[in-house]
């Protein structure tokens, strides 16, 4: 486990890729993996798939977050189809695949979400209407960039993680 705040970046930056990965998150954990991004600015310089324990989150937090912000999502962007994690304190597969515009994800072998996005095609707004935080439409957001793995100061481990270029 990894305490405190902070991101572990890949060395290399990554643009079609396939990564899997195991992980694992401590009760009320709120974690991500980002990619195609700049570690300088994380969030608005690149993507985010959200793992969180959506149930102890909220209720340490107070708030009842969008699906959008909620496990396995495309961060801000489209939410999970469906929560496919295990309870807390088990081990979740992962699997992402990116290819040009287009990203999906998979939680324990389930499809999460598979966007084009070409279809962000305003700042602030995600294509059902919604907002977003992000500052730059995100199909003009880049095409490669590093992975990583964040902490937000609750516990999450990850093992087994592989990136294969595409």
């Amino acid at each position: 486990g990894l305490r405190g705040m902070g991101y572990i970046w890949t060395r290399a930056d990554y643009a079609d890729f396939e990564l899997t990965l195991a992980y694992k998150l401590s009760p009320g954990a709120n974690s991500g993996v980002f990619y195609r991004s700049d570690k300088s600015d994380p969030v608005q310089a690149g993507f985010e798939i959200q793992l969180m324990d959506n149930e102890g989150f909220q209720k340490k937090a107070r708030r009842t977050l969008p699906p959008r912000k909620q496990n396995g999502s495309f961060y801000d962007g489209v939410a999970a189809t469906k929560d496919f994690s295990k309870p807390v304190g088990q081990w979740n597969t992962l699997r992402l695949v990116c290819k040009g515009p287009q990203v999906a994800c998979h939680i324990n072998g389930s499809q999460c979400f598979s966007v084009n996005v070409e279809d962000w095609t305003t700042p602030g707004k995600n294509p059902d209407g919604s907002t977003n935080k992000f500052k730059k439409a995100l199909k003009d957001f880049p095409r490669k960039g590093r992975i990583g793995f964040q902490n937000h100061g609750q516990v999450v481990w990850f093992k087994d993680v592989r990136i294969q270029k595409l």
